[in-house]
């Protein structure tokens, strides 16, 4: 697939996973769910066939490019909420999947977050939080230390783990918010700063039923940052 046929697929299985969610027909959402959730993650994640967009980054990632600096989104309208308008590559996957694996985990099955003190030996991770407020020269220090094959891994595990929630939620959690408590446990857990370019996040996330939060961490906000990387970069 080109860059624009992989654009389509996701906006077109999108629009009908929005759909979806407006209904009732748990079954029908789920499998839409997943179909997005497996377009938007490397197909290890799913077991898809295809390459996926995220499959063509990691790689280039991974070709010795963890640092190659890149957009940090395909938009600018939160950038007032971002440390640094341009992050090297790797910052991508760690700030999509940090946020994945706290909304997933914590607020969507409250349970506990996959990230720990031995992951994060693991990547050599200088933060626990998704990177937003980080400064340019934090964001490159970042970047030079992270292990990439350790951060793939975790990415898969996180991706993997989603699936698994989203197969077991009930029409209810799926149309309902959660408790505040959930939403500020990430906060307890690191997973935010106080910093305001940070914590921002806790108040867009508890304003989410668990269909918004489908809809946006564990889909959508995956696109806001993977083409930004395709289109600043060789990679398709």
């Amino acid at each position: 697939m080109n860059k624009e046929q992989l654009n389509i697929e996701f906006e077109t299985k999108y629009e009908e996973l929005k759909q979806a969610l407006n209904g009732d027909d748990l079954s029908k959402i789920k499998a839409l769910t997943l179909e997005v959730h497996a377009i938007v993650h490397p197909r290890e994640v799913s077991g898809r066939s295809e390459k996926t967009i995220a499959d063509y980054v990691l790689e280039y990632m991974e070709n010795g490019n963890q640092n190659v600096q890149v957009p940090r989104q395909i938009w600018d309208t939160d950038l007032h909420y971002a440390g640094t308008d341009m992050v090297p590559l790797c910052w991508q996957f760690w700030h999509t999947y940090r946020i994945e694996d706290l909304v997933s985990n914590i607020l969507m099955a409250d349970q506990d977050q996959i990230f720990n003190d031995e992951w994060q030996s693991k990547i050599s991770a200088t933060i626990t939080d998704t990177g937003n407020a980080l400064e340019p020269d934090e964001i490159i220090e970042f970047g030079k230390k992270i292990n990439v094959q350790a951060l793939k891994d975790y990415m898969i595990e996180v991706g993997k783990n989603s699936r698994k929630i989203i197969e077991n939620l009930t029409l209810d959690e799926v149309k309902s918010m959660v408790p505040e408590e959930w939403v500020m446990r990430i906060l307890e857990v690191g997973g935010v700063t106080t910093d305001f370019r940070s914590v921002w996040l806790l108040v867009f996330w508890g304003r989410l039923t668990r269909a918004g939060m489908i809809l946006t961490p564990l889909t959508y906000h995956h696109m806001m940052h993977l083409p930004a990387c395709v289109d600043h970069l060789s990679i398709l």
